[in-house]
């Protein structure tokens, strides 16, 4: 990959041990975090944005296989020296922001077009999720996502009606994106090992919505309807609007069904009549 000393040596020469508080698990196999980085399509013509690079095993990956230039946030300053001895080793194609991911607009620091990839802390990976879903506009800033989560999060992104890991986040995912999950990991891969498998997603950005919907009140209608799943619909919606029963016909939704029932284009529907 390149003539940098192993990540295990890295770690240990700039005492880098995983902290719990930062959800910091480390990838140490430069095999696997190069083959994370080809799942984010081609990255010759693209910045990459990555959040949490830790020692720089993901870093390294994205840009040997070719990255234009990758800005790397992380929050733990003792990975600042590792990361800055990857610049080093790839002048003028890594830039690294010592900032909390949550707290940082890093649109100022990338020329489009744009992927991200990260193997995201767990403690802010659904978090930042949503917020890259949900821009105020679309399409957004970034051409896809190439995400590592806890295997349970990535199955809900994914999830079809139906099934109990179908919720909030598999609609805001699957109505503006193509989501697949196309790697999973065991929990010996990463240092310290976690309690859970990891699994990567990768998803591509639509140029339009899947259905038209508008998208604050497609997002109030879900998190309503799913915060009290187990109740049928006209109860879980009816502080919504005085008429729901016929707003939920109207969408073709049954007022008995529950929010696992309904599928993306009947809630779409249903955002439709919500506001018509």
């Amino acid at each position: 990959m390149d003539d940098l000393p192993p990540l295990r040596d890295v770690i240990a020469e700039h005492g880098l041990s995983a902290r719990k508080a930062l959800g910091q698990n480390f990838l140490l196999d430069l095999n696997l975090t190069a083959k994370i980085a080809r799942m984010a399509g081609s990255l010759h013509d693209h910045d990459v944005l990555e959040i949490g690079p830790g020692p720089g095993g993901l870093t390294r990956g994205l840009l040997s296989e070719g990255a234009r230039r990758v800005v790397a946030v992380e929050k733990d300053a003792r990975c600042l020296p590792a990361l800055q001895e990857i610049a080093a080793a790839y002048p003028g194609r890594l830039e690294v922001l010592n900032a909390d991911a949550l707290d940082i607009d890093p649109g100022a620091h990338l020329t489009p077009p744009i992927r991200i990839a990260a193997n995201l802390p767990y403690n802010v990976g659904t978090e930042l999720l949503v917020r890259w879903l949900t821009p105020p506009d679309w399409p957004p800033f970034w051409d896809s996502l190439t995400l590592m989560f806890q295997k349970e999060v990535a199955q809900r992104i994914v999830a079809a009606p139906g099934s109990k890991a179908y919720g909030r986040l598999a609609i805001l995912a699957q109505w503006r994106t193509d989501a697949e999950i196309v790697m999973e990991l065991p929990p010996q891969a990463f240092s310290p090992p976690p309690k859970v498998h990891s699994a990567v997603v990768h998803l591509t950005a639509l140029a339009e919505p899947r259905f038209p919907a508008d998208a604050k009140t497609l997002e109030m209608v879900v998190a309503k309807a799913f915060n009290q799943r187990r109740k049928m619909l006209r109860a879980a919606l009816k502080g919504l609007r005085p008429d729901i029963e016929d707003r939920l016909i109207a969408a073709g939704i049954a007022p008995t069904d529950r929010a696992e029932q309904v599928d993306l284009e009947r809630f779409c529907a249903l955002s439709r009549a919500m506001d018509g």
